[in-house]
């Protein structure tokens, strides 16, 4: 990896001495391209108001305590920048997948399930023993606190709250890369070009129930959007950016690593509708248009 930075970054200039201690494994991120997208049944809110849902967290804290929330930060790259994979609700609310846990539910084997809910396709050979393990759960990006009954989270835990009623838990899970046998194909899979499997070799699609659109949204527009994503999701940059990261494309080959170069005008990220959407039209890849104006999950 050494030698990989240093001729990434190589000038007529001399090379700066090394700039890496302490710092955690460097991360490797694979294209969007390496991925196929699908829609599955819609997945109607469980609650018909923000009030609702209050209401329903305080009856989950009345019988079981403080509610448990996971989400993943589901990292690949576009042009050599890391987008993050998101949903979309009503062309206006943004929000990771994953959800709170049941109250009995183990942390990580209960995250993969509701990861499963939200992204796995639907049919038995996606089910049963084994397909939880699919998601490799990464480091603990940011925890955020919920002090009483009302939408505001932080990012730490007020000095007077003795008792949240919510933590809400971000765990970074970069993507797996695609299969290596691309000959492969299942028979209810003869007509998708493209198919990702996970590090385990289990048969690995992501779905977006059909009332969502699942978005690929690149680090930079992310950074101090609060106005649009609101505070969790703007922060997302600098939780990242304690990773320094290595890019392969679609032949496992390293293209580039951070830190990286400018990028050519025709080549500037774009967040990027990937599926899903309830208009029923094939939206592919198409940007998202600057008037969709929502805010992150709170």
């Amino acid at each position: 990896m050494a030698s990989t930075t240093a001729t990434a970054i190589q000038s007529s200039r001399p090379l700066p001495k090394d700039f890496s201690a302490q710092q955690p494994e460097t991360i490797r991120l694979y294209p969007l391209s390496n991925y196929t997208f699908g829609t599955k049944e819609t997945q109607p809110e469980e609650d018909p108001s923000v009030v609702a849902r209050l209401k329903r967290l305080e009856e989950h804290y009345d019988l079981h305590g403080m509610r448990r929330t996971c989400e993943g930060v589901l990292v690949c790259h576009e042009h050599n920048h890391p987008h993050v994979l998101m949903l979309q609700i009503a062309n206006a609310f943004f929000k990771l997948p994953g959800d709170y846990l049941p109250f009995d539910e183990d942390e990580i084997e209960g995250f993969k399930k509701r990861l499963n809910e939200r992204l796995a396709p639907v049919g038995s050979q996606f089910s049963g023993e084994g397909v939880n393990e699919d998601w490799e759960i990464g480091d603990t990006l940011a925890q955020w606190w919920r002090p009483n009954f009302e939408t505001f989270m932080y990012p730490f835990l007020p000095g007077h709250v003795t008792r949240p009623k919510e933590c809400k838990k971000l765990y970074f899970i970069t993507l797996p890369k695609k299969s290596q046998f691309q000959s492969f194909r299942p028979p209810h899979a003869a007509r998708i070009p493209r198919m990702p499997f996970s590090s385990s070799g289990l048969w690995k699609v992501l779905s977006v129930p059909k009332n969502m659109k699942l978005l690929a949204v690149p680090l930079f527009e992310l950074y101090d959007n609060t106005a649009r994503y609101g505070p969790q999701l703007s922060a997302i940059p600098h939780l990242l950016s304690r990773y320094n990261f290595e890019f392969v494309d679609e032949n496992d080959n390293v293209v580039a690593v951070t830190p990286g170069t400018p990028l050519p005008a025709d080549q500037i990220p774009r967040t990027k509708v990937l599926a899903g959407g309830d208009d029923g039209q094939d939206t592919g890849m198409t940007d998202v248009g600057e008037g969709e104006n929502g805010n992150g999950g709170q």
